[in-house]
């Protein structure tokens, strides 16, 4: 698969996360050596009563599980929204070795926009970070689950 097909296969998760309701953002954990996917799940905040249910956050929790380890060394996630900082955090934390997102979150976001936190003396992992990928497509599903909450 490439970077693209990745993405895409976020995306998908983040249509079940809209359809349940929940914001909707996914995230796949990828070991980029064998192109598996590891792990992936969406975000789950909102009915799992848990302001920490991001997606990013539950992807590392399960690779971290199924690779039996605390550190992601050579995985790379794709996220279809640009990390708030908690997450940012999570990923440095874990190791996660590339970072892929797809829309820029202008407001909440922690990695090219907000904080900025990779860029912070204190971070002591910092990703390779790639944003945009298929960015009109992870946006679309946010404006159009934010749109109908207005309404």
């Amino acid at each position: 698969m490439n970077k693209q097909e990745y993405m895409l296969h976020a995306l998908e998760l983040a249509k079940k996360a809209a359809e349940n309701d929940e914001v909707p953002v996914g995230a796949i954990v990828v070991n980029p050596s064998s192109g598996e996917i590891v792990s992936e799940a969406y975000n789950v905040s909102a009915h799992g009563s848990d302001a920490t249910a991001h997606a990013e956050i539950l992807a590392i929790q399960k690779a971290c599980t199924e690779l039996g380890t605390t550190r992601l060394w050579d995985m790379d996630m794709y996220v279809t929204l640009e990390p708030c900082t908690m997450c940012a955090a999570a990923i440095s934390f874990a190791r996660i070795s590339h970072l892929y997102f797809g829309a820029t979150d202008e407001k909440g976001g922690a990695v090219v926009s907000g904080v900025k936190f990779y860029e912070a003396a204190t971070c002591h992992h910092r990703p390779v970070v790639e944003g945009g990928i298929c960015a009109e497509q992870c946006g679309e599903i946010l404006k159009n689950f934010f749109a109908a909450k207005r309404k």
